[in-house]
């Protein structure tokens, strides 16, 4: 099916979507906003799409009928209005090349919090990485290209391994306590409690905490603060460090959707 002539919508204020309509208009699609949403044939909703219930139904209300949308960390309560309401909602942030692109300005991202937020040059400094999935590896592959030292810690064999053959130090996630003191980096990707207060009472005082991992983080804040230690939780690193590139890496997403769809791109 050949959609030159269709129309997509692009919902949401950020940079992020601001950008993606853009790029859709460099590609030569037509592209309308909210007020022209049911003139739609592809509805781009933002990341994370956890509107409110009535919110969110409202939108997909004015909706042309059959029309199918796209959003990133699609919740539950987002997919069941969606289904109520008879439009496909796809998740593009399950889409493999889409994770690991973001991957690069969530990693260039970090690193510009880590300098802003530090006297000392990367150059020969320990840092810690927490988890080696896309992020971590991407961050630590940069951080060690700036000559860093760097330490990754995770679970799994296979990650660690993984970590070794590209030439980073590595440790069993549950070994590193002892190892804190040693750094004043720490970065976290982990999804899960990792820096708890006894974790976080090992490192040295006034060391940069900086958690990737979406909420509610890996991270103690409370204890952080109370322990003297700068720890700031990251979010979204993509659509506020890089928003043009991350609009532009949706869009090539929700095309390549459409193209495995049998539409022709």
């Amino acid at each position: 099916m050949e959609y030159e002539d269709r129309i997509f919508a692009v919902i949401g204020e950020d940079a992020r979507q601001r950008a993606a309509a853009d790029y859709l208009r460099q590609l030569g699609k037509t592209v309308v906003g909210p007020g022209d949403l049911y003139r739609a044939d592809y509805v781009l909703l933002p990341m994370p799409l956890s509107a409110d219930r009535a919110g969110f139904a409202r939108l997909l209300k004015a909706a042309k009928p059959g029309a199918l949308a796209f959003g990133g960390k699609v919740s539950e309560q987002a997919r069941t209005a969606a289904l109520a309401a008879g439009i496909q909602l796809e998740d593009y942030l399950e889409r493999e090349e889409l994770a690991l692109l973001n991957a690069i300005p969530t990693a260039e991202g970090c690193i510009g919090l880590i300098l802003q937020n530090r006297k000392k040059a990367l150059w020969h400094s320990p840092v810690l990485v927490l988890g080696y999935g896309r992020c971590a590896a991407a961050l630590a592959d940069r951080l060690a290209a700036l000559d860093a030292r760097v330490t990754v810690a995770a679970r799994r064999a296979g990650p660690l391994a993984l970590a070794m053959s590209r030439g980073l130090e590595s440790v069993p996630l549950e070994g590193i306590l002892p190892l804190l003191p040693r750094f004043d980096v720490v970065v976290n990707t982990i999804p899960a409690p990792v820096l708890d207060r006894l974790h976080l009472a090992a490192l040295p005082k006034g060391s940069l905490v900086i958690d990737l991992a979406s909420l509610p983080g890996g991270t103690d804040f409370e204890a952080a603060e109370e322990l003297g230690l700068r720890a700031i939780h990251a979010l979204s690193l993509p659509a506020r460090c890089a928003p043009v590139t991350a609009g532009e890496f949706v869009v090539r997403a929700v095309l390549a959707m459409l193209k495995e769809r049998g539409e022709t791109v």
